[in-house]
């Protein structure tokens, strides 16, 4: 219970002011030629993350149906 009143205090800490200061440094860190391509393998693992789950999903319930 503690945990969880402590995680709500924290996530409204966050404001556009601490937003920003992270899109610098991930600016300063990777520069602006590698964040769209690490966008684009972010997006793909996603993608192959999902696949996965509906395939899982779909094996079960295939499985379940015998």
């Amino acid at each position: 219970m503690l945990f969880m009143n402590l995680a709500s205090v924290m996530l409204g800490v966050i404001g556009w002011p601490q937003i920003l200061l992270i899109v610098v440094v991930v600016l300063l860190l990777f520069g602006g030629r590698k964040i769209p391509e690490l966008m684009r393998g972010l997006g793909g693992g996603v993608k192959e993350f999902k696949n996965a789950v509906k395939e899982d999903e779909a094996d079960s319930s295939s499985s379940e149906k015998k």
